[in-house]
């Protein structure tokens, strides 16, 4: 009966995990770029009753979490119109990088969330005030796009009038007469493995070395084999009937858990009774 008591506990702890998860959920229903996570999981030593034989007499001791996992499938895309405002069409993450943090890998890290702006300056960034970063173009003008170093991208408004960025992710400014000058390509990484990555808040992640045994590893959106659309972002993959149903699962599991305890210590209770 003890046994049972601390599996029940142990349910509840597990459904009040859950509960946690689906809350974080759907409080970001509406969060630009972000991606849901979802809990797993697993049974505790068993106790062995009988040892040996074909068929060993084994009891369960409750379950515990195995893993809270992120899942990076892509989210709805939402037109906005914003030229600055970007969605990437398949794998890969952004790379922004702490302005008061550099060096190599030093204040870098990855997002979905593509709602940038430009300041008075001329910098692409993000709502963090974090500098987006491309590669710059090395070829000659007139010539395709060849990437160079990974660094912030900047559109100088004393040289352009307007930019843009087209699905290559190739950033072209636009002058005063009219010509167009490919400045910068934007910085793609496409980690391995992306549920390794670390949530690090404001729709950022920081790589780790269970994502990837290179790093950031930045490459071109044509070298991630991916596209990149303008004018749009990639909402939350958070769905609400989903997460609506896992809630409901929790509360009636974490409800027979609580059952198992007070039928547990209404038996304990009898046995304490049997001598009046």
């Amino acid at each position: 009966m003890l046994r049972s008591m601390y599996a029940g506990v142990s349910g509840m702890k597990g459904f009040q995990t859950k509960l946690d998860v689906i809350g974080n959920n759907i409080s970001n229903v509406n969060t630009i770029g972000y991606k849901k996570s979802t809990i797993n999981f697993q049974d505790l030593l068993s106790q062995n009753m009988s040892g040996g034989g074909a068929n060993p007499m084994q009891v369960g001791l409750g379950a515990s979490t195995g893993a809270i996992n992120v899942n990076h499938n892509a989210g709805s895309s939402m037109t906005t119109g914003v030229g600055t405002d970007l969605a990437m069409m398949g794998d890969g993450f952004f790379i922004v990088q702490n302005p008061d943090d550099v060096g190599t890998d030093g204040g870098q890290y990855l997002t979905r969330a593509g709602n940038f702006t430009v300041t008075n300056e001329g910098n692409l960034v993000n709502p963090q005030g974090y500098n987006v970063m491309g590669f710059t173009n090395t070829a000659a003008q007139g010539d395709d796009f060849v990437a160079g170093d990974l660094e912030a991208i900047v559109i100088n408004p004393n040289d352009y009038d307007s930019f843009s960025i087209n699905r290559a992710g190739e950033v072209i400014g636009k002058a005063a007469d009219g010509t167009e000058t490919i400045l910068f390509g934007l910085g793609i990484s496409n980690p391995e493995n992306p549920t390794g990555l670390n949530k690090f808040g404001g729709s950022l992640y920081e790589m780790t070395g269970g994502a990837s045994a290179l790093g950031i590893n930045a490459q071109t959106v044509e070298g991630a084999n991916t596209s990149v659309a303008s004018g749009m972002l990639e909402m939350s993959n958070v769905d609400l009937t989903e997460e609506f149903t896992e809630m409901i699962i929790a509360q009636r599991g974490f409800q027979a858990n609580s059952r198992t305890i007070t039928t547990s210590d209404e038996i304990l209770q009898e046995v304490v009774n049997l001598k009046r």
